[in-house]
């Protein structure tokens, strides 16, 4: 029987996993420059031609202070194995990472599009009829594809979809559809050794710190897409 992902792969981190540097430092630097000195004030906001740029200003004690927010820059560890077996456990959980990614970045992004479509629909009837066309669109994309993952790409897919939406699949089915579902679907997935109850936890479970590690490095080198968010409800929340 497959194991979701393996207990100990030998990866060693040597620094904390994910360090938006450039955005932590220019933040420091701003608040130094800032935070006023005995005597000192600080006016509102204004926007300059500064260098042929339109940016941002405070003036500090008569002084204009050009300033500007940095794009952030994450810089991630470089992945050190104590062994052969290691390494190849490692790109084993990475290339599932990047095989069912893409779909829990489809479901979060068609979710927003349901909660978005929730909020203006006026009747039960009529919110219903949209979550179901919203289980006919997962299933007429996905069920084809999803049927050929293995046990384990299932369980980080569950994850990731949790990572996307902030609810578990359990969760979800529960809130969109009823417990009913939720239980069912919840025993069938561990019938296949996957667990839709399962939260996606990367500060606690070692696991999916590996998961999000390996997840971080191939958004900053291009290898995924980042899904942006372009809408937001109270999670959870029933219709």
């Amino acid at each position: 029987m497959e194991n979701t992902c393996p207990r100990q792969t030998g990866w060693i981190p040597t620094a904390h996993p994910l360090v938006p540097v450039r955005k932590v430092l220019f933040v420091l630097l701003f608040c130094l420059a800032l935070s006023p000195a005995r005597g000192q004030s600080i006016d509102s906001v204004f926007t300059i031609v500064y260098a042929g740029r339109t940016m941002k200003a405070t003036l500090i004690n008569g002084d204009t202070v050009p300033w500007a927010i940095l794009d952030e820059v994450y810089v991630t560890n470089k992945p050190v194995f104590s062994s052969a077996e290691a390494r190849k456990k490692y790109y084993q959980i990475k290339r599932k990472v990047i095989k069912v990614y893409p779909y829990a970045v489809l479901a979060g992004e068609r979710l927003d599009s349901l909660n978005m479509r929730l909020d203006v629909l006026k009747t039960n009837r009529s919110r219903n009829k949209a979550v179901r066309r919203y289980q006919d669109f997962l299933e007429y994309r996905f069920e084809p594809e999803l049927r050929k993952l293995t046990r384990s790409e299932g369980q980080i897919l569950s994850k990731l979809i949790h990572r996307e939406t902030g609810l578990t699949v359990y969760q979800l089915i529960k809130t969109y559809r009823n417990t009913l579902s939720a239980w069912t679907w919840a025993a069938t997935g561990s019938f296949y050794d996957i667990s839709i109850r399962q939260p996606y936890d990367p500060l606690a479970n070692e696991d999916d710190k590996l998961v999000e590690t390996i997840l971080n490095r191939a958004l900053q080198d291009g290898s995924l897409k980042k899904r942006v968010r372009f809408y937001e409800r109270p999670l959870g929340k029933r219709r």
